[in-house]
């Protein structure tokens, strides 16, 4: 049974004491016998495996852990992938780049989830944001891949955020840093089901917000394809996320206020990833980019956050409304007054913009030091 809005605010409570145990104990046993090197080599592995790959070339404890991380959710269906992919097919360039953006940022609102990601490397080690910015959105785009959620490509890139959630844990624990009585467990279930929340149903409102239309079918869709990340990421059934759209929201809308505060940590974050994507895309292009984070998280959390007011705000909001809009979708969004404000019209171009930059993020995260960064640490102060 997944979580409802009549009892999330205590399933919640409780999730936030609970890890991961069966990834915890395997990235513990990692970690104790010095085997964290050799591990970041299998990362890589992991990321590409399939169905009918053979395991027998792995530790005996990573394939038994990869076999049975691999079973689907239980109530998963045809019916539930035809609904993902749906979406995807109408909606997969737009949901990336708003993941990519308004997602992520939407994280760092989570004191507990800034101060976790800001500790473990500063988004990235030394180079910055990039690594870890760069693997997200990866991510995001492998969501919407022809047959990602049935022939295990998706689910393998899951389990691979599963084991570095699990890494996380054991660093925190192993420091003394954290502070169990007051946080809970890091990167707890509660975290977990709460960013599944802001990447599924926060960025359904922020399509609405930006005044694109996402059918009931759609919308149900995503929900499912949320849903079958979270089961691959570890979340036991009773903190799953409901497919039902409608439900989902309730919840969100619910205990959002309780967990979204502005926070140091939070505002760097938000900083930090900003300055991802000036330096990756033209001026105008990144000043669009920023107008619709406000618009689609609106000015009350894109100030929490500390998002940087543009030009284009005033333009957004307006048009956002219904004024001048271009049908359903999200052509034409700015239009001529973006053209005069900053000198192109980014929106027109917005959606093929954000799908070369985001290939762009794609292809970074595979040749960035020959994705050889590690992705699990031996210290948590490690800030390769």
């Amino acid at each position: 049974m997944a979580l409802a809005s009549a009892t999330v605010a205590t399933e919640l409570e409780a999730a936030s004491k609970v890890g991961d145990p069966p990834a915890d104990a395997l990235v513990s046993d990692l970690l104790e016998n010095g085997e964290v090197d050799g591990v970041n080599a299998l990362f890589r592995t992991i990321g590409t495996l399939k169905p009918d790959t053979d395991l027998s070339r792995l530790p005996d404890r990573l394939a038994q852990f990869l076999r049975e991380a691999a079973a689907p959710p239980p109530d998963w269906s045809e019916a539930d992938v035809k609904a993902a992919e749906g979406f995807f097919g109408h909606h997969h360039g737009t949901a990336s780049m708003l993941q990519g953006t308004v997602g992520l940022i939407g994280t760092y609102l989570s004191p507990t989830g800034a101060f976790t990601l800001r500790s473990t490397g500063r988004l990235g080690g030394v180079e910055g944001p990039g690594r870890r910015l760069s693997q997200s959105s990866r991510l995001f785009l492998d969501m919407g891949d022809k047959n990602a959620m049935r022939d295990g490509t998706l689910a393998a890139a899951v389990t691979k955020v599963r084991l570095v959630h699990a890494s996380v844990r054991q660093l925190h624990k192993q420091s003394g840093q954290w502070d169990y009585d007051k946080w809970g467990e890091p990167v707890s279930q509660k975290y977990t089901t709460g960013a599944a929340c802001i990447f599924s149903t926060q960025i359904l409102q922020g399509m609405r917000n930006l005044g694109i239309d996402v059918s009931a079918d759609d919308a149900r869709g995503f929900m499912c394809a949320w849903h079958y990340v979270n089961h691959y990421l570890g979340t036991p059934e009773k903190w799953q996320l409901p497919k039902d759209a409608d439900e989902t929201e309730r919840l969100w809308n619910q205990e959002r206020d309780k967990e979204w505060q502005k926070t140091d940590d939070g505002v760097f974050m938000t900083a930090q990833a900003i300055k991802f994507y000036r330096d990756l895309l033209k001026p105008g292009a990144s000043d669009a980019y920023i107008a619709l984070t406000r618009v689609a998280l609106t000015d009350k959390y894109a100030d929490m956050a500390g998002v940087p007011k543009s030009p284009l705000d005033l333009v957004g909001k307006p048009l956002a409304a219904g004024h001048g809009l271009v049908s359903g979708t999200a052509g034409g969004l700015f239009g001529g007054a973006t053209q005069r404000t900053v000198g192109v019209n980014p929106y027109k171009d917005l959606l093929g913009v954000a799908s070369k930059a985001f290939n762009d993020i794609e292809r970074y995260a595979l040749t960035h030091d020959q994705d050889d960064q590690p992705q699990m640490h031996q210290e948590l102060d490690d800030n390769r």
